[in-house]
């Protein structure tokens, strides 16, 4: 079936006639009214349910299946088949190495799968055609818009998918399991809100009530150990304190003079003339950790942010927005020394400006 500007000029017709014109011709009509020929036109096989075209078929069908066991291969990896909590070598399973590259070359497979799947059937399932278009701009009549229906409807017959239940089948299959790779690593987080539970990771740190402050050698810490406008990274003096992410913390010492106007409700948080803040900047996450003490600025090397230590670790320069969390600071004294301890956990989330609680 063919036809060309030259030998099959066009022919405006009627939605009475267009009504009587079969799917195929109505599309190939629709066509030449839309400046559209069609030069050639075949079926790939002209005999439907040939050993080839069965071939082909299980071919993209088989391409479709690989997209759709990769996604649900994803969404089995996500859900916690493959660990994915970090650990130093030595103290637990390093098989969240795997975790991130096996989302990877999974989302891949299915991606690549289905496209593959997609150009192959098109290539050997979809009908053969050359067509040459004038450009044009005309509104269009009822007649018109018939045809256009009737190249839609017909375009779909093309496909084959309505007598190929195995190409509908994992079709259906891989398109349904590639939606609900999304939602799974999208709306899966949002399930249980991170703050509720027996996991509460995101919102707390090692820190609580009475938890020794110790350097990163694991020694106590106390006033005595350092000097006015002096700093110090400290840590939490419980099993896995020193190697947790979230709770590094900057001990500083006050210069004499200088003093902090304090945060609301955190009045109780000094101890004499030290402070300790999270040393995690609130902007991106690197260690907010330069600190000039002659003015009280902390200043983040990333990206520049700046704190000002006696407003309370405000954030004065740069792209932060959130004060530096703070830890109430205590003492206790053993053997006649006096060591630093927490009297509790940081009150907000430390970190990144994205956890701010209300």
């Amino acid at each position: 079936m063919s036809g060309t500007p030259a030998d099959k000029p066009k022919k405006e017709l009627s939605a009475d006639e267009v009504a009587k014109l079969s799917t195929e011709e109505a599309m190939i009509v629709g066509a030449e009214v839309d400046d559209v020929f069609i030069v050639h036109r075949r079926e790939r096989f002209p005999i439907a349910g040939t050993r080839a075209e069965k071939r082909a078929e299980r071919t993209v069908a088989a391409m479709f299946l690989i997209a759709f066991l990769a996604a649900v291969g994803f969404i089995v990896v996500f859900c916690g088949a493959v660990p994915f909590e970090w650990h130093l070598p030595g103290q637990g399973s390093q098989g969240f190495r795997y975790f991130t590259p096996l989302l990877g070359a999974l989302l891949g497979i299915a991606l690549g799968a289905i496209g593959i799947g997609t150009v192959l059937w098109a290539k050997w399932l979809l009908p053969e055609e050359e067509v040459v278009q004038d450009r044009h701009d005309r509104p269009k009549d009822p007649a018109q818009q018939m045809l256009t229906a009737a190249t839609l409807v017909q375009g779909f017959h093309d496909t084959g998918i309505a007598r190929r239940s195995m190409l509908k089948a994992t079709l259906g299959l891989a398109g349904v399991s590639l939606g609900v790779v999304p939602l799974v690593a999208l709306v899966g987080a949002m399930i249980k809100k991170p703050n509720r539970g027996p996991n509460q990771s995101l919102f707390h740190t090692m820190w609580g009530s009475g938890v020794a402050v110790v350097d990163g050698e694991g020694r106590r810490i106390g006033p005595a150990d350092l000097l006015p406008g002096g700093l110090m990274t400290v840590f939490p003096g419980v099993p896995g304190g020193i190697a947790a992410g979230d709770s590094p913390t900057l001990l500083i010492r006050l210069r004499p003079g200088q003093s902090v106007k304090a945060r609301q409700n955190q009045g109780g948080f000094q101890w004499g003339d030290y402070v300790a803040y999270s040393k995690i900047c609130t902007h991106a996450g690197c260690p907010a950790s330069l600190y000039e003490q002659q003015t009280g600025r902390l200043l983040c090397p990333c990206h520049q942010s700046q704190f000002d230590v006696l407003q309370d670790a405000k954030p004065v320069f740069g792209p932060a927005t959130r004060s530096l969390p703070k830890l109430p600071l205590g003492v206790e004294v053993v053997d006649g020394t006096q060591y630093f301890v927490a009297k509790g956990d940081f009150p907000e989330a430390v970190g990144p400006a994205f956890w701010e609680r209300p």
